[in-house]
């Protein structure tokens, strides 16, 4: 079982992300839990989720305790870091957040998906850099499974999206730093 928290502020893609995760589990005929949470003000607001990924059926959509920490910001970290369990991971966007994790029990993977995003001309997908990466180290998503997950929750009505998505997994799969 993955427990997976996506957190950041509204606007930033936490909620796809999370969809996105969610969506590729069932496709693959997982159990899965999408708990969406996200503050009143929505773009700017606090914004989280919830993912569990099983083989057996889930209990409550509840994370608690996660074995992956994404965090798109600061607040995100100070609010998260402690309740992921020892010898999980957290993803920080290193272009938002600037200090360290400072637990030394879990792996922590910084990238600047901001930055990298604006860099390639690919505003407001961040969060799809950071998934590329987090499938690169976690293997939560099977990387050949990426583009029939990405025709099935994008439309086609915004297929010119799929292609802009693909190029910001394939940036985050490929970051080294």
């Amino acid at each position: 079982m993955s427990q997976i928290l996506i957190a950041g502020f509204g606007g930033q893609g936490v909620l796809f992300t999370g969809r996105f995760i969610a969506s590729d589990g069932l496709m693959r005929g997982k159990e899965v839990s999408w708990l969406p949470s996200y503050g009143p003000e929505m773009r700017g607001g606090t914004a989280n989720c919830s993912v569990i990924i099983s083989d057996t059926s889930i209990g409550s959509p509840i994370v608690n305790n996660p074995d992956i920490l994404i965090a798109m910001n600061l607040p995100s970290l100070d609010k998260f870091e402690n309740a992921v369990v020892a010898g999980g991971s957290i993803f920080i966007d290193s272009s938002l957040v600037e200090r360290k994790a400072v637990r030394d029990d879990v792996k922590s993977f910084y990238i600047p998906s901001t930055a990298l995003a604006h860099e390639n001309g690919l505003e407001g997908l961040a969060n799809m850099i950071m998934l590329g990466k987090i499938i690169r180290e976690s293997g939560i998503i099977p990387y050949e499974t990426i583009s029939k997950t990405m025709e099935e929750i994008v439309p086609e009505s915004r297929i010119r999206l799929r292609a802009l998505n693909q190029k910001a997994i394939d940036i985050g799969y490929n970051y080294r730093g």
